[in-house]
């Protein structure tokens, strides 16, 4: 039942963009507001599951102000305060991972350890920097997030269903190609 929890918990987050869009047109802001509020109530409760207290705090306060400004947009009528979401989101991340940085342990160097308890000092470098990476890129996605707020529906939905998921993939697949690279050098230097 947890795994369902937590599966349901990233669906929302995913296709949040497009049940706003879809919803709205589809159903009215009521009933996919209704459908939106249970969904983060799923996000509140799964919580728990998270493996670091930081992702614990993060699904509750996205949950909880997910839950806010969809009652905001049933109680005003108005779509427009479902569409700040990716903004608090982005703005959320970015506190977690900049507020890291100030630990002996970055949020990265502590998902890393997860897999590598024994991480080297080479490693905790690394992750400290593409902590920084992942920070720059928060501002710059809830920056352009917060502008397509007072865009079309299309065109938040256009920005922050796709083309901010791809941003996403393409910063994983870089880094990941950047940390393949960084242990094989750091291996051969070692040979």
């Amino acid at each position: 039942m947890g795994k369902l929890l937590t599966a349901l918990s990233a669906i929302t987050l995913l296709a949040y963009p497009f049940a706003v869009y879809f919803g709205i047109e589809q159903f009215g802001i009521q009933i996919i507001g209704l459908i939106l509020i249970a969904l983060f109530a799923i996000r509140i409760v799964s919580a728990s599951k998270a493996k670091l207290k930081e992702l614990k705090q993060l699904a509750w306060i996205t949950g909880i102000t997910g839950v806010c400004l969809t009652m905001f947009g049933l109680l005003f009528k108005q779509y427009g305060w479902l569409t700040f979401y990716p903004v608090i989101v982005n703005a959320c991340m970015f506190t977690l991972f900049f507020q890291s940085l100030r630990q002996p342990q970055t949020i990265i160097e502590r998902l890393a350890r997860l897999q590598e308890p024994d991480l080297p000092l080479r490693g905790i470098i690394y992750t400290r920097k593409v902590t920084k990476v992942w920070c720059g890129f928060f501002i710059l996605n809830g920056s352009i997030a917060l502008y397509t707020c007072f865009q079309s529906l299309e065109v938040w939905t256009l920005y922050n269903g796709f083309i901010s998921y791809l941003c996403i993939g393409v910063l994983f697949a870089a880094e990941w190609v950047i940390r393949v690279w960084v242990r094989k050098r750091a291996e051969h230097q070692t040979k």
